[in-house]
């Protein structure tokens, strides 16, 4: 039997697309499907930044919204979100507070450490409603360049930064630790704080600056 020759105009019957028909169908429907699958189907707030943290601010939302007040850094923030809305979107995007940082968005890096009632958290894990009227502290409202918290000043001191992305998740779990029990050495403080990566290797002068701290305290 004689093989199948393959030509462009495989079957004259309009019935019957030919091979490039076909194929230019069958990409046309493919493509469409993929960009239908791949369209949001939600947005990750629906309240409009809020960065004067007034009491009792309401925001228009979209169906399904819910109300929430955020106490941050001392402040309230009323708004209505998206139920799904992570704390860290809800932190950045919402409340306009971006130095806490998206990293991996899956709660492996530690760049989003925030306190949640003086107890650090990784606010990417965390849904905004789950903490209603509770306290969260983000690395805004540790100090400012006039007045550092003293992790900050010996994170300075120290030179425990390369890149900085890292370094407010960073400065937020070394607060937390030294109210955390921690033993003496630099071993020990370098597995509490085994949470949080820094891509630029500057392990050593975090921990440096950690120890410098704990020693004056």
């Amino acid at each position: 039997m004689a093989p199948i020759q393959e030509n462009d105009d495989f079957s004259p019957d309009a019935r019957n697309p030919n091979r490039r028909e076909f194929l230019v169908d069958a990409g046309t429907t493919m493509v469409g499907g993929v960009i239908a699958a791949c369209a949001p189907t939600y947005a990750s707030s629906t309240a409009a930044p809020n960065t004067q943290g007034a009491v009792g601010q309401e925001h228009s939302a979209s169906e399904g919204s819910v109300p929430i007040t955020l106490r941050i850094n001392g402040k309230d923030y009323s708004m209505r979100i998206d139920p799904r809305t992570t704390l860290l979107d809800c932190v950045r995007e919402t409340v306009g507070l971006t130095g806490t940082k998206k990293g991996c968005d899956h709660g492996q890096c530690g760049a989003c450490t925030v306190h949640v009632n003086g107890k650090r958290a990784l606010s990417c894990l965390n849904l905004a409603l789950m903490h209603d009227g509770q306290e969260i502290t983000t690395v805004e409202g540790l100090g400012t360049p006039e007045a550092m918290h003293p992790v900050q000043a010996a994170f300075l001191a120290c030179d425990a930064y390369q890149c900085g992305y890292c370094t407010s998740g960073q400065i937020m779990s070394a607060v937390a630790l030294l109210e955390e029990p921690c033993g003496p050495d630099d071993a020990a403080v370098a597995e509490l704080m085994s949470g949080n990566i820094c891509r630029c290797g500057a392990y050593a002068n975090i921990v440096a600056a950690i120890q410098q701290v704990r020693k004056h305290a």
